[in-house]
Formats: structure tokens, C-alpha cells, sequence
């Protein structure tokens, strides 16, 4: 599989682990407040990191590790994504996989396979045409779709989940935030992750400032009316 980052170990990454993270490259999405901008756009100026060197170092640290953070970029997008995670769950050890939800075959054969543990799925904006469209930075139709078949996938599963959107203040509000959280409602858990206006895909959003500490708290004021577990990330 093709990774173009590593972490050896990581205690933010998944809540409650201790575990290895890396990127993988490319995305089917262009959202304009993305601060992976190289990763996303020119892959290729970015080094590899070998499977072998990833897999052998996790072989070497599993008595010392949770598991494995999948994340991009979009994962999903790798086509040997599966094969990668059985390496990876031979060895003992869990994955975490972070996906913007928009290949929902893939997640569902990852579940259904047990190659997976936990999902993070990126809700980008409401699941209207024009919202996601603003969102994602490319034509939404047939996205959103597909994002809310992942939403209900990962809700009638067994597999620990979590939803969570990048708050970018010119982009989500009280509004914005009620509106997704209706879509999940019922859902175990949504993360309210601040914006980091640092070298977004659009340089315009150089320019948009970080949510305040009061707004994050009262959209996961919101956000609480219709799911179980509301958090908040990201704050300074």
C-alpha cells in the first residue's frame, strides 16, 4: 500500500490507545478549509514510507501498541486497502480507520470482514446538494448519497463509531450543525473539531478565523438534543 506519512506512536489519535498512525494519499474531495493540502493535491512530492518498515516496526512494538490510525487523504481510495489491514490485524493488533464516507462498498466489506475496529467518519456539512458541494469543493452529486448510505451502514453496525465535522465558521453554524445532527440522530458519538486555518486547499480560508471556545460549546450544546456522546476538539 502506498503511505506517504508515519507516526510511531500516538496518544491523541484514538481516544482512550496508544497507536501508530499514517497517511495514505490522494482524495476524491477538495474541501477548501483542508489543512493536508500537499497530501491531497501533490502526493507525489511527498516520500514513501514503505509497508515493510510500517508492518515491522508495529511486529516489533505490539506489546507496546493498541493498534493502527488509517487516515488521509482517503483511504478508502487505496485499492488494497483490505489486504493492508489483515496484515496489520495478524499481527494482534486493532485499526482505526478515518474516511470521508464516500465509498461505502469498501467500508461495509472492512466491516463485514472484521479488518476494522473503529471508524471515523467526516460529515463535511448538512446532506443537501449545495451545502456538501460548498463543503467538499467538488460537485456533491452522488457524494451525498453515498455519505448518508455510510452514516446508516455505520449506524446499524455492530463496529465502534464516531461522527465528527470541522467547524469553519464561514461554512457552520447553530443551523448547519442542528442540520447534520438530525441526520444522525440516535448516533453514539459526534466530535466537534475546530477549524486550523493552517495551509488550507483554498488560500482564501488562510483568512477565516478559528471558532471561539463559546461557539464550539454552544453547537455542542446543539449537537446534544440528538446524539448520545457530543465532543469537542481542537480548541487553543
Amino acid at each position: 500500500m502506498i503511505i506517504k506519512g508515519f507516526i510511531d506512536v500516538s496518544f491523541v489519535d484514538w481516544n482512550g490507545h496508544v497507536a501508530s498512525v499514517i497517511w495514505t494519499p490522494g482524495c476524491n474531495f477538495r474541501c477548501p478549509f483542508c489543512f493536508n493540502k500537499t497530501l491531497v493535491l501533490n502526493p507525489d512530492s511527498l516520500p514513501d514510507v514503505s509497508e515493510e518498515y510500517v508492518l515491522d516496526f508495529l511486529g516489533r512494538n505490539r506489546e507496546l501498541l493498541d493498534g493502527l490510525c488509517i487516515t488521509g487523504g482517503e483511504p478508502t481510495l487505496q485499492p488494497d486497502l483490505d489486504v493492508f489491514c489483515l496484515k496489520v490485524k495478524k499481527l494482534g493488533l486493532k485499526v482505526k480507520l478515518d474516511s470521508n464516507g464516500s465509498n461505502p462498498e469498501a467500508l461495509e466489506y472492512l466491516i463485514s470482514s472484521g479488518l476494522v475496529d473503529f471508524i471515523a467518519l467526516d460529515i463535511k456539512a448538512p446532506l443537501n446538494l449545495e451545502s456538501y458541494r460548498r463543503a467538499i469543493g467538488v460537485q456533491s452529486e452522488g457524494h451525498v448519497g453515498k455519505v448518508m448510505e455510510s452514516i446508516r451502514l455505520l449506524m446499524g453496525s455492530n463496529i465502534d463509531y464516531e461522527f465528527r465535522s470541522t467547524i469553519v465558521p464561514n461554512l457552520h453554524g447553530e443551523y448547519e450543525v442542528e442540520q447534520i445532527c438530525k441526520t444522525i440522530k440516535g448516533a453514539k458519538k459526534y466530535v466537534l473539531q475546530a477549524y486550523n486555518p493552517r495551509e488550507p486547499i483554498d488560500p482564501t480560508f488562510k483568512d477565516v478565523k478559528p471558532p471561539s471556545q463559546s461557539f464550539m460549546l454552544q453547537l455542542a450544546k446543539i449537537a446534544s438534543k440528538y446524539v448520545e456522546k457530543v465532543s469537542v476538539r481542537g480548541l487553543s
